[in-house]
């Protein structure tokens, strides 16, 4: 009888131990969730409109997939210079070579990209759609742009010289009318009788670059020393202008401030004062956790000062301008700045005027 208890009483030693290191091993589990996750995803595509290397949304785009493939340990399939015309077969590709999450870095392939992921069961994204979210398959990504742009409002006017900043937009795309409010609240926090000029190029003149020369040019000329351009490839002629210049009255120097990409490797003559940033990295892992989490396609993604929109350094900014603007940041992340949601030209207009 005493052998048998004792036999029993070891046994159960070693059902307990056994137990213990199970519940050890689920804790691991539970703690390695991500990593897991992001483990099971072995190739990510995305297809962008135009190359990859255009210093604004298409490279910011690439550039974003790429590092986030790399953090999850999976293969990045990129389809840039695809065009906005016939996306479809471009898209029906990545899905066929194995893709298992999709990037439709185009608001111009919101209708074929959730056809293409709901026929091949692959997880998509797509931008400025909310309504094309759906559980599983696809997940919209919106900005909160505005965010960025009060910032760059913030350094301008700590920069004008004559008290006139310019914006400059290429197209009625509600981006542009966000960051035009936003770039206008900043900067009237720091000068509230700061005067703008505002002028844009065309209904949808995103790669009109001439466009973006002339109408830049004709800003300048009525008084504005700090121009904030927002133009896809308009942009690059938005440069052009604000190089050739010559300084309105009270100033001695033109300044550009660009959107989305970093165009200092081509800013040779120094007149880049700073960029918007959209670096899409964080939204890209999230989006890539969710998939592995099942919880893809729940609700969409905000790109915002707290995950992906920044304003660039440039050797052009004081340390003591840009200690004003950090503190900006932390406080729109924390929500003690609000700034101004300005989806259209009108509700630019009521906060410039």
């Amino acid at each position: 009888m005493k052998k048998r208890l004792l036999k029993y009483t070891a046994m159960a030693i070693v059902v307990a131990a056994v137990i213990a290191l199970t519940g050890c091993g689920s804790d691991d589990s539970s703690s390695t969730t991500a990593a897991s996750s992001a483990a099971s995803i072995e190739k990510i595509a995305i297809a962008a409109p135009e190359k990859g290397n255009d210093y604004g949304w298409n490279q910011q785009g690439v550039e974003g997939a790429t590092a986030a493939a790399e953090s999850a340990g999976a293969e990045i399939d990129v389809a840039d210079g695809s065009g906005y015309d016939d996306v479809e077969p471009v898209l029906r590709r990545l899905a066929q070579r194995g893709a298992k999450m999709i990037i439709a870095q185009a608001s111009g392939y919101n209708t074929v990209a959730p056809k293409v992921a709901a026929e091949f069961k692959v997880p998509t994204i797509v931008f400025d759609s909310p309504s094309a979210t759906t559980p599983g398959e696809v997940a919209d990504v919106e900005t909160s742009s505005q965010q960025g742009a009060y910032l760059a409002g913030i350094l301008a006017a700590k920069t004008t010289k004559t008290g006139t900043l310019g914006i400059v937009i290429s197209a009625a795309d509600t981006n542009w009318f966000k960051q035009a409010g936003g770039f206008a609240a900043g900067a009237k926090s720091v000068n509230p009788d700061v005067k703008f000029k505002m002028a844009q190029i065309g209904q949808a003149a995103y790669a009109d670059s001439a466009g973006g020369k002339r109408v830049t040019s004709q800003v300048i000329a009525a008084g504005a020393d700090v121009v904030f351009g927002m133009g896809d490839g308009a942009s690059f002629g938005m440069l052009q202008a604000v190089e050739t210049a010559k300084a309105p009255a009270g100033a001695d120097k033109v300044w550009f401030i660009d959107v989305i990409g970093d165009k200092t490797p081509i800013d040779k003559k120094g007149v880049l004062l700073s960029s918007v940033i959209w670096d899409f990295t964080k939204v890209y892992e999230q989006a890539i956790a969710d998939i592995g989490a099942g919880t893809f396609g729940d609700q969409g993604y905000d790109l915002s000062v707290s995950n992906g929109i920044s304003l660039l350094r440039t050797d052009h900014a004081s340390d003591e301008v840009w200690a004003e603007i950090d503190d900006a940041q932390a406080k729109i992340a924390s929500g003690e700045i609000d700034v101004p949601l300005t989806p259209d030209q009108a509700a630019v207009n009521a906060l410039i005027k």
